[in-house]
């Protein structure tokens, strides 16, 4: 029963960020390639997980900076080298222009059974420095991806193993810890920065 009502938020919670694009889509049409800025941001909710250095991470952790985030897994075979890699050269991008405002890249493992500090620690280093991971208890995690409409399963196989269906979207977490923008895949480079940059450039 719980999985069927944590759908059925997440469901809604898309729903209405669906709706808000068609809504606007006229508005931002010719300002914007890649993103979907939400018109009523969503406060990410209280939650309790650690990062890669066993820091404590709550919603006070996205407080103050801007934020790239995924939710992803170290065992992911292609989206999440791909998307992370993506970002990393976005972020390279970002430091030899002139903008200021440089965001974290944060990866929130939908994996955290076997996503521990020290494996997250690994894998985001492949990805540049400065990266943030996530992982923790499945229930907090839950409380975060059920407030901004993420999607994850643990799907099992025929070898008692499994994998994680999830979302290949990017979250843009302003510095009032709110969702604000999400960049949906396949991630066009050029377009990414652009929408990016203008997006920071007018935040007040």
């Amino acid at each position: 029963m719980n999985i069927k009502k944590n759908f059925i938020m997440i469901l809604l919670i898309m729903l209405m960020i669906i709706s808000a694009w068609i809504i606007n889509q006229n508005k931002h049409e010719s300002e914007f390639k890649s993103v979907l800025i939400l018109e009523k941001p969503i406060q990410l909710p209280e939650f309790s997980l650690i990062n890669h250095k066993k820091s404590p991470v709550n919603k006070n952790t996205f407080a103050g900076q801007w934020d790239l985030v995924f939710f992803g897994f170290t065992n992911c075979p292609d989206i999440c080298p791909a998307t992370l890699h993506t970002l990393n050269q976005v972020r390279q991008k970002l430091e030899e222009s002139d903008l200021k405002k440089i965001p974290r890249i944060v990866l929130i493992s939908v994996d955290p059974e076997r996503d521990t500090p020290a494996a997250l620690t690994e894998y985001i280093n492949y990805f540049g420095d400065q990266n943030i991971g996530i992982t923790g208890d499945i229930k907090e995690l839950t409380k975060l991806t059920k407030a901004l409409g993420v999607f994850f399963e643990k799907v099992m196989d025929d070898y008692d193993n499994y994998t994680v269906n999830h979302s290949a979207a990017v979250l843009l977490i302003s510095p009032a810890a709110e969702f604000s923008a999400l960049f949906s895949a396949p991630h066009v480079i050029e377009d990414f920065i652009d929408d990016l940059k203008k997006i920071l450039d007018n935040y007040s």
